[in-house]
């Protein structure tokens, strides 16, 4: 048997991509006990007031005549404080405050607000006039002393509230009392005798508890538990750690929530070729990332390489994130990764991910295991580590009409794994479809009997990853494809 050369190649580090255009430069402003202008007095004055004073500013309003709404917010104000005087404002009433806001009908008098603030050294907004801005307030997500603030730089406002009403299902209230717990606490954590990672470690405990109990009401219990499971890791926490997760098979919103916490925690994370680069937006952007890829008889770093320079990297104290296209466990390599730490004395923990033939079947509409059509389901490796097509595959496994096939890394030898099948009793009318780049937005398919599908593949000249999946069940995706081989809105298809 003649072994086909592989171009091996070393990791390497690959810089993250310089941060994008801004419209807006976002900030908090500590502005409590702090002079604010606020000049005007119609409805919409009346909510930047209430934001003002929920921030604990002293808050000066010019105002001939406020609106009943302006009034009832100066009243009502239970944090910092509001002063109406009852008149316009006046070029020296800027001097001294912190911002200026101004609520006007015309251009005139916002250009002449503008002007006197800036004079005076003072950011201005002038509500809904976006031209006159030195800064905007944006929709807000209040979990205080958690703040999320989203602004659309005044183009379309609705869509911000759009987004704030989102993100307000989804973060759980409870996170302000847990926000609100770190703060009385970190003054409890620097003195208690951990060291820098293991005081990282104890914000993490945190973080997790958060996220599994957000309306439980942390107290000193809970203070003393996570500090005793941080300094019961001990030498653990100082040798690092490796996490292996699964980053799925490209859409970056099947990433889980537990794939994202490790992401958004790793110092340095070591990702595959197939791993795409929505995935690794949600990595800190801190983290060094570094390229340890493998492609299909292409240049590919040595898996020995690999699992060195994780543990090495862990070692050093480093928090490691392995990411794998796909799950780790399902032809990720993930076993001998594992071995090299625990014989290293690494801790590692594996964060499972939707498999490429999950991700593929979901887009295609079609159950792995339709009931009537087949009884079980397979995953192969379409070649062994020589290249060559694996030769200890169960080929009457194979051919077992009542079972659904899916093959991995199935290009190069898919039609010497098709015809062998055959000559083994596969049904060559089995219906077969051939997925590339599967849940991502340039989705591809090509749907045939399995007897035609390799040359048709070949053809197409699919760009990878390619997944083959093998039975009954796809039969539904053949009848579509060959009415309609593409239809709008529908992935790409290729007859």
């Amino acid at each position: 048997m003649n072994l086909i050369p592989v171009e091996t190649r070393a990791p390497a580090e690959v810089r993250a991509p310089r941060m994008g255009a801004l419209a807006r430069l976002p900030v908090f402003l500590a502005l409590e006990g702090k002079r604010v202008l606020v000049a005007g007095g119609p409805p919409a004055a009346a909510w930047k007031v209430e934001l003002l004073l929920a921030a604990g500013a002293n808050v000066d309003v010019y105002a001939g005549e406020p609106s009943p709404e302006l009034l009832a917010v100066i009243e009502e104000a239970q944090r910092g404080s509001a002063t109406l005087h009852r008149r316009e404002w006046r070029d020296a009433d800027c001097i001294g405050a912190a911002i200026a806001v101004g609520a006007f009908e015309d251009d005139a008098q916002a250009t002449r607000f503008a002007g006197s603030a800036r004079a005076a050294g003072v950011s201005v907004n002038v509500i809904d006039k976006p031209k006159f801005c030195d800064f905007n307030f944006g929709a807000i997500v209040n979990r205080s002393p958690l703040v999320i603030g989203i602004s659309t730089d005044g183009a379309a406002p609705v869509f911000a509230q759009a987004i704030r009403a989102k993100l307000e299902a989804m973060i759980p209230r409870g996170f302000a009392q847990w926000v609100e717990a770190a703060r009385r606490w970190r003054d409890s954590v620097k003195v208690s005798g951990l060291s820098f990672n293991g005081r990282r470690r104890f914000w993490q405990l945190l973080t997790n508890d958060a996220v599994r109990r957000p309306d439980h009401e942390p107290d000193d219990a809970d203070l003393s538990r996570l500090l005793d499971v941080a300094r019961a890791e001990g030498a653990t926490v100082e040798r690092g750690s490796v996490t292996l997760v699964g980053a799925g098979p490209g859409d970056a919103e099947l990433l889980t929530l537990r794939a994202v916490r490790a992401l958004q925690s790793a110092d340095i994370i070591l990702f595959d070729d197939l791993v795409s680069s929505e995935v690794l937006d949600f990595a800190r952007r801190e983290a060094k990332k570094m390229l340890v890829g493998k492609t299909g008889h292409g240049p590919s770093c040595k898996q020995s390489d690999i699992n060195a320079l994780t543990v090495e990297l862990a070692r050093n104290g480093k928090r490691v994130v392995r990411l794998k296209g796909g799950d780790p466990m399902i032809f990720g390599r993930a076993g001998e990764e594992i071995e090299a730490c625990r014989k290293a004395g690494i801790a590692v923990e594996v964060v499972p991910g939707i498999t490429a033939a999950q991700g593929a079947a979901s887009r295609l509409g079609v159950s792995l295991t339709q009931r009537h059509h087949a009884r079980r389901v397979q995953y192969v490796t379409g070649h062994a580590g020589d290249g060559e097509l694996p030769h200890d595959l169960d080929w009457r496994s194979l051919a077992d009409p009542s079972v659904t096939t899916v093959v991995y890394m199935p290009v190069k030898t898919l039609d010497a794994l098709v015809t062998t099948a055959i000559e083994h009793g596969l049904d060559p009318a089995t219906p077969a479809v051939a997925v590339s780049r599967a849940t991502r937005a340039d989705q591809a398919s090509i749907s045939a009997p399995v007897s035609l599908l390799a040359a048709r593949v070949e053809v197409a000249e699919l760009p990878g990853p390619v997944l083959v999946m093998v039975g009954k069940v796809f039969s539904a995706v053949e009848e579509r494809s060959a009415t309609n081989a593409h239809s709008p809105g529908a992935d790409a298809q290729v007859n």
